[in-house]
């Protein structure tokens, strides 16, 4: 095969926003295509006739996909080959080397359609390592690429992740922006094309955490429509996490509770664990966010870090999940062991996005409060107000506010009593 036929065929697939199984229909098995683009399988003139019709390819495109392989092809190929078995293993630091030397190559080699994937793949590994600036800057670079101008698939692709980079980072208004972009452009895209839910699922993330619950609720209803009885378990176990998500924060627990556990029947260790140890810490997040403490609770706490030991997760995911732990232990009374981790937490709280911290600072100064520390909860809940207003987050921000408005009056209490006295 010559310049990268697997690439070619994971470039066309990607643009239409198909999965390999939905590629491969009833023909071809995820794995089958997933040895296609990746090289290690060789097509026959049938299959690659069929796909080409699948993907409604002109047939000149067959010609150009069966050229004789060059130096640089084998370069490309194996450079990408590389990158894929780190991304396998976990090495996101080897496996972004390995993309951005695959992009180098073919962009060299004049492969646009290569270059792009590969660079998007170099910004999925630098996120993986909380590098967000870097990869915020490679996907701009993407974004504005002629190629993304011409494709809605790829701009989807593109908006979605710089949706995702300032949600991590704490610029919720950015965030949104993006993803309704995103969505907007997702018009264009074929029905059932799954780039659409995850556009969707950009935009209601960062709609829930700016604290537009409304918009964010009617955006899932839009995504339920593009979930059909034919979907993925998968796909369908990551809409109703992210609907359920969404229930738990408009205080709607039964609905939040159905809809994760038809999550927790639909995600599987087995399929992808660090999307399951995802789950868990979202699940047990809004579950303790909305004040339920009981076992399935406990139990999601404890999957997450489970699975949290196994994939390892950068500095922010530990952090993330050891917040979980400490508001359980907040809720379930044990106040100076919720203050105790909290303040180590708190210490390394510049790892985490601008509201994720002031969520910490939030629940410092509530601990330290419950504790009889009234003056340093103070600066602490401050601290949260400043980081939630900086975030975007405003009914944080009134939260942190009323906490404040709180003590303060208590304290005024207290000072009248004893000038009484």
């Amino acid at each position: 095969m010559g310049n990268g036929f697997g690439e070619k065929l994971r470039a066309e697939r990607l643009e239409r926003g198909l999965t390999q199984a939905e590629l491969g229909k009833d023909l071809y098995s995820p794995s089958y295509i997933s040895l296609l683009e990746t090289g290690r399988r060789e097509p026959t003139a049938e299959v690659i006739e069929e796909l080409a019709r699948r993907l409604e390819l002109a047939p000149k495109a067959l010609e150009a996909w069966s050229q004789p392989i060059s130096v640089s092809d084998a370069e490309y190929v194996l450079a990408g080959l590389y990158a894929r078995q780190a991304w396998d293993l976990r090495d996101y630091q080897l496996a972004a080397s390995h993309a951005a030397t695959a992009a180098k190559i073919a962009l060299e080699g004049r492969n646009t359609s290569a270059w792009w994937n590969m660079t998007y793949m170099q910004a999925e590994c630098l996120i993986k390592q909380g590098n967000w600036q870097e990869c915020q800057r490679i996907m701009q670079h993407l974004l504005e690429h002629p190629m993304a101008t011409e494709s809605a698939g790829l701009a989807v692709r593109a908006r979605q992740m710089l949706a995702g980079i300032a949600q991590g980072q704490g610029q919720l208004s950015a965030a949104v922006d993006h993803a309704m972009e995103a969505v907007r452009l997702c018009s264009q895209l074929p029905k059932g094309s799954t780039l659409i839910i995850g556009a969707h699922r950009a935009l209601i993330g960062a709609l829930a955490e700016s604290g537009r619950l409304d918009e964010a609720w009617k955006y899932c209803q839009a995504m339920i429509d593009h979930v059909d009885e034919h979907s993925m378990s998968q796909l369908a176990g990551e809409v109703a996490w992210v609907i359920g998500n969404v229930a738990f924060m408009r205080h709607d627990y039964q609905e939040g509770i159905k809809h994760h556990e038809r999550a927790a029947r639909l995600l599987s260790p087995a399929n992808d664990i660090e999307l399951w140890a995802r789950f868990n810490k979202a699940s047990a997040a809004v579950r303790l966010s909305s004040g339920i403490v009981e076992p399935e609770t406990l139990s999601s706490i404890e999957r997450a870090e489970l699975a949290l030991s196994i994939v390892g997760g950068n500095k922010s995911d530990q952090l993330e999940v050891a917040f979980i732990r400490a508001r359980w232990l907040y809720l379930t009374g044990d106040i100076v062991a919720a203050v105790e981790k909290l303040r180590e937490i708190h210490a390394e709280r510049a790892s985490l996005a601008k509201h994720t911290a002031g969520e910490v600072s939030l629940l410092l100064g509530k601990s330290l409060k419950a504790a009889g520390e009234s003056e340093e909860a103070l600066v602490h809940l401050e601290e949260a107000q400043k980081a939630f207003s900086a975030a975007g987050a405003a009914d944080r921000v009134q939260q942190a506010m009323d906490a404040v408005l709180e003590i303060k009056l208590a304290q005024q209490r207290a000072a009248a009593a004893a000038k009484a006295s």
